[in-house]
């Protein structure tokens, strides 16, 4: 019977994408090892993309030989995961664990990474990238919303944005989650076409390989764009980039931000977020980006 690897990553999709680096790291460290995920089954297909052979699972089963704690610094993510009495744990320090510290501020991608690095499994926080060939659109996709309010920049300035672009000539395709359809068709204001609601995670993945551009928020669709290589610019407002923006040394992708923190789970847009204009967008999309 083949050794069993249990990582978790229980949370949402930009969660996974950062996580890439390092479920490849685990994948090259455990090659004998059968590797199980726990994560939302819908990833399936990001999965498959990343080439790291885990299996998803809902919840982590018994007696792993090795548990990775890729979901938080703990103590109940920890006690999870060694309710399943794994015979080792891979996590951060917290209560009688003892394992790298937790470094507040520190990037999400390379704060994954620098776990496993200092748990002696070398891991590159540059291994982002995922492929999937499909035939050029060079439509501008817009993705308005996000799983917060303090992350949703206003409908109307999206619009303004969806509107500037199709006077481009370009195509906008606005892409969401079927309960933010009402926003999508508020944002492409008969101009652009509505996609939100009609796609899975594959079919999103798609658009975004295709597109010539992403104009997003701090939110799993970002960091798509990131992971697929396509030219984006991102409104971030309570959450500096420095931890979860994509890398700085891609110029393909562009962070806005107000240099404001704010509270990442209110009710209302960040007043950080607010301060990013309509002209800032599209002067950044105006702005040449590097090579795909």
């Amino acid at each position: 019977m083949r050794p069993l690897l249990v990582a978790e990553r229980d949370l949402g999709l930009g969660d996974l994408l950062t996580a890439i680096p390092a479920l490849r790291a685990l994948a090259r460290g455990f090659p004998e090892h059968r590797r199980i995920l726990v994560a939302p089954k819908a990833f399936a297909p990001i999965v498959e993309l990343s080439g790291t052979g885990f299996e998803l699972w809902p919840a982590p089963p018994g007696g792993a030989d090795v548990a990775v704690n890729l979901h938080g610094r703990g103590p109940e993510s920890h006690a999870r995961l060694l309710a399943t009495l794994p015979r080792g744990l891979i996590a951060f320090a917290s209560g009688a664990h003892h394992g790298p510290q937790w470094e507040p501020g520190e990037h999400e991608v390379v704060r994954w990474c620098r776990l496993l690095e200092e748990s002696g499994i070398p891991a590159d926080p540059g291994d982002l990238d995922l492929d999937l060939p499909v035939t050029p659109t060079g439509a501008t996709v817009i993705h308005p919303g996000a799983a917060s309010a303090a992350r949703c920049w206003p409908a109307e300035r999206w619009t303004a944005v969806a509107r500037a672009e199709t006077e481009a000539g370009r195509d906008v395709l606005v892409t969401g989650s079927a309960r933010e359809r009402w926003l999508a068709e508020r944002v492409a204001d008969g101009r652009g076409k509505v996609l939100a609601g009609r796609t899975d995670l594959a079919g999103l993945a798609r658009t975004i390989a295709g597109a010539g551009r992403v104009l997003s928020g701090d939110t799993g669709v970002a960091h798509l764009a990131t992971a697929l290589r396509v030219p984006s610019v991102v409104l971030f407002g309570p959450t500096p980039p420095a931890e979860w923006g994509p890398p700085p040394d891609r110029p393909r992708h562009r962070a806005l931000w107000a240099g404001r923190r704010g509270d990442p789970h209110a009710d209302e847009p960040d007043p950080g977020l607010l301060e990013i204009a309509v002209e800032d967008v599209l002067s950044a999309t105006r702005q040449p980006s590097g090579a795909r």
